[in-house]
């Protein structure tokens, strides 16, 4: 029997999920691919493979699929990996950069313009380079593992942040924006949480209705409980790769991303929905389907 093909967003904030697969029991057992989070939809879109982590919003824009339950990547408050990076206060900005590898970041982003900081900016698309995105634009949205960067970076360099800014400090060169006395940083999760004090879900596990098993649920079940019980060892692994150190990425991967589907999650990722609907992102907010979780999963 042929593999199921499974598609995989490469940044670490997935790694705990896919650990199983990757460097655990179940390696072998699926096709992996690994590709930033627009590519993974599109993969899935395409029928290039059989599931998917996907960004949330995109499970609006898919046909006969389903969710697979308990598992996510999400976060409860800041999430350090989703930025809008701005040369001016967010409320002064005319035109924002979308980073080009995103697809429910850029939507949050957009419902934060129209119903938190009260603006109507031109959206651009960019590739994820932040001074490049600045020359262009007031404000960029940055998104995954480029964004931790900036974000440990900026915590090593700047000065204390006061009302979301951070004043130039250290090493002028190694500022991640030349040229720039001071940087207005804005966490999406943290002002998408002041804004409808819910989570943010920003990624689940999409796939083919006919594809999705009661053992290819229990499989990425154990997968994501394999990974949660080595979060050390995966920011160990990681910390050589980012080049960040790797006490930092065991505390993002703790402390700010969530891989559950509670009933908070679950309500936040609703209203999302909801929020994408009224501002013309997606055709309407139907009703997530959620395939069965095995009977030792119940309750996750």
């Amino acid at each position: 029997m042929a593999k199921l093909r499974v598609s995989v967003v490469e940044y670490l904030n997935t790694a705990p999920l896919v650990w199983g697969f990757t460097n655990g029991p179940l390696a072998g057992r699926y096709e992996l691919s690994f590709a930033v989070p627009s590519v993974c939809a599109e993969q899935l879109r395409r029928g290039e493979v059989d599931l998917g982590i996907i960004p949330a919003i995109e499970y609006q824009r898919l046909e006969g699929t389903a969710v697979l339950p308990g598992m996510a990547v999400a976060a409860k408050e800041a999430v350090r990996s989703i930025l809008v990076v701005s040369r001016v206060p967010i409320e002064r900005a005319r035109r924002l950069a979308l980073d080009a590898s995103s697809r429910s970041s850029q939507a949050l982003v957009r419902i934060l313009c129209a119903e938190r900081w009260g603006i109507q900016p031109e959206f651009v698309s960019a590739q994820p380079d932040v001074p490049a995105m600045l020359r262009d634009a007031d404000a960029a949205l940055l998104i995954g593992d480029p964004a931790l960067r900036i974000d440990v970076q900026l915590a090593q360099l700047a000065a204390k942040p006061r009302d979301g800014e951070y004043c130039c400090g250290g090493d002028p060169k190694q500022w991640p924006v030349a040229g720039l006395e001071s940087i207005y940083l804005y966490d999406v999760a943290h002002e998408w949480r002041e804004l409808t004090g819910l989570p943010c879900v920003l990624a689940v596990w999409v796939g083919r209705r006919e594809a999705i098993t009661a053992q290819v649920v229990a499989d990425f079940v154990a997968s994501k409980e394999y990974g949660l019980a080595r979060i050390g060892e995966i920011a160990e692994a990681a910390a050589e790769k980012l080049e960040l150190p790797a006490a930092e990425l065991e505390s993002y991967l703790r402390d700010n991303i969530d891989f559950g589907l509670d009933a908070e999650n679950r309500a936040g990722l609703e209203s999302y929905f909801r929020k994408a609907a009224a501002l013309g992102l997606i055709p309407q907010a139907r009703a997530v389907e959620y395939a069965a979780a095995p009977a030792a999963a119940k309750g996750m």
